[in-house]
C-alpha cells in the first residue's frame, strides 16, 4: 500500500512538473501569440502582410503562419519608385515556422519553410521586449537574423537581416505590425 501511495505521488509530481513547464516555456513568446497585420518599409522596398503565431500540438510547439504581398520589382528597386499595377503583378510570399522546445523545455530552436523552397534552421535568444533568431552558420550561405521588438501591447516591429560573415548584417527588409486579435 505504501509503495502504491509513494508512486502515484511521484507520478502526480512528476505530471505537475511537465504542465508547469509547458505553460512557462512559451513566456518569452506571449506578447507574440495572436494575429498581426502589417506595412512593410525600408530598403529595398515595401509591402504588406499578416502573420501569426499559435501554440499547437498540445502546447509542445509554436507555429507562425506568414502571408506577404511585394511588387514583383521589388528585388531590383523600392516599392516607391515601382508600385504594383496591371503591368507589374504583386509577387506572393507565404511561409510557415514552427518553434520547438530543446531537450530542457527551453524554446531555443525554429525552423522555417516557405513557397520559395528555402528551409533555415535557427537558435533563438531572448532580451526583454525582443526575441531573435539567428540562422545556423553554413558554408557558403548567408547567415539570417529575423528579430521581433515589442514596441507596445499591440505593435511590433520585425527586421529581417542578412550577412555574408555574421557581423555586418544587412536590413533586408523591416516593418511594423498591429495585433489584430
Amino acid at each position: 500500500m505504501k509503495t502504491k501511495l509513494i508512486l502515484a505521488i511521484a507520478l502526480f509530481s512528476l505530471v505537475s512538473n511537465s504542465f508547469a513547464q509547458q505553460n512557462t516555456a512559451w513566456a518569452n513568446w506571449s506578447w507574440l501569440i495572436g494575429e498581426w497585420k502589417g506595412e512593410g518599409s525600408g530598403q529595398p522596398g515595401q509591402g504588406g502582410g499578416t502573420f501569426s503565431f499559435q501554440t499547437d500540438l498540445d502546447g509542445k510547439i509554436l507555429v507562425r503562419k506568414s502571408h506577404s504581398e511585394y511588387p514583383a520589382i521589388l528585388v531590383r528597386k523600392s516599392l516607391s519608385e515601382y508600385p504594383a499595377s496591371v503591368n507589374r503583378p504583386v509577387s506572393i510570399h507565404d511561409d510557415l515556422m514552427t518553434v520547438y522546445l530543446d531537450f530542457t523545455g527551453n524554446a531555443s530552436k525554429a525552423i522555417y519553410f516557405d513557397n520559395e523552397g528555402h528551409t533555415i534552421n535557427y537558435s533563438i535568444t531572448y532580451a526583454p521586449k525582443t526575441i531573435v533568431l539567428l540562422s545556423d552558420k553554413i558554408p557558403n550561405v548567408p547567415i539570417f537574423r529575423l528579430t521581433y521588438t515589442l514596441l507596445d501591447d499591440q505593435t511590433v516591429n520585425t527586421k529581417f537581416e542578412m550577412s555574408q560573415d555574421g557581423e555586418k548584417f544587412m536590413t533586408y527588409i523591416e516593418g511594423k505590425s498591429t495585433k489584430v486579435k
